[in-house]
């Protein structure tokens, strides 16, 4: 089951195309990372996900509802954290989370003290005096607290220091292990790479790419560099995934790509007397999908 699917989804503001075409879908129980640059239309297409934006065409479901038609039943389901979280700045922490617990039934009681504490969060101060920090912990807390099916957080690492950084990660590791969803909005890819079994890449308002993590890490380039037993004859030609950057008698540095079971192979009859196979980059990846023009199609 797809706790979010969207069909040809598309977003326009005036004459401006904001969304083309977007076909996202993330399974329940995954935690799926949303990446782009910034301006891409991830937060154009979380706003409509919730149901704070009506979408101009296409079709978008979340937890088996219209997420327009049937906004109020889907949002009940939903933590959700904007990219600009703000709060009423004369209240105090504790009064805000109780104003909200309120509006939920008040039954998340235990889960909002659980979570204070998680995020070492004062209450007693207005929020108005909280710092940026202070106020994406404020605004964390009120996503999680009901402990909602669905998670939708929009850049939700924004002034976090790492420390509180890695308590968000370990919270919303546990979500998935309950059974539950996350979609998870950044544009730093280290840190969705970090958490998520999926990443989904906008660029430009079109989906790019969405494929599971271990996927994408086979796709990515391995940096290699090869010294090899210069006494010896020359090694024979690398394998066709070998992209070489320099050669010479003695060293060879270049790009990998694909299972390394040929290279390696390749290396066994190659006279080596050093060599160094990086880890996948999925960086080189990752910005080879800002970089490439994405295709064209209707308006």
């Amino acid at each position: 089951m797809a706790a979010i699917e969207t069909h040809d989804l598309c977003k326009r503001f005036g004459p401006r195309q904001v969304l083309r075409n977007v076909n996202l879908r993330v399974p329940a129980g995954s935690r799926v990372g949303f990446l782009g640059p910034n301006g891409a239309g991830k937060t154009t297409t979380i706003r409509i996900l919730v149901g704070l934006l009506r979408a101009s065409a296409g079709s978008c479901r979340v937890l088996e509802h219209d997420a327009w038609r049937d906004g109020p039943r889907a949002r009940a389901q939903i933590g959700y954290l904007a990219g600009d979280v703000h709060f009423y700045g004369d209240l105090t922490g504790c009064k805000t989370l109780r104003f909200l617990d309120a509006a939920r039934g008040g039954h998340s009681h235990a889960e909002i003290d659980r979570l204070v504490r998680r995020f070492e969060l004062e209450l007693d101060k207005r929020v108005r005096d909280y710092s940026r920090g202070m106020k994406q912990k404020l605004g964390l807390i009120q996503a999680l607290m009901h402990r909602p099916p669905l998670l939708i957080l929009d850049e939700p690492t924004i002034a976090l220091d790492p420390l509180v950084r890695e308590v968000l990660f370990d919270e919303l590791r546990q979500v998935s292990a309950d059974g539950r969803t996350v979609l998870f909005s950044s544009h730093t890819l280290s840190e969705v790479q970090e958490l998520c079994d999926e990443i989904a890449i906008v660029r430009e308002g079109r989906l790019v790419e969405q494929e599971r993590v271990e996927v994408l890490r086979e796709r990515a380039v391995r940096r290699v560099e090869v010294v090899f037993d210069g006494e010896r004859e020359p090694a024979a030609a690398p394998p066709p995934g070998l992209t070489v950057a320099q050669r010479s008698r003695e060293r060879l540095t270049g790009a990998w790509s694909g299972p390394v079971e040929p290279l390696l192979a390749w290396l066994a009859r190659a006279h080596v007397h050093d060599v160094t196979i990086a880890p996948p980059d999925l960086e080189d990846l990752f910005l080879a999908y800002y970089t490439a023009r994405p295709p064209e199609g209707p308006a």
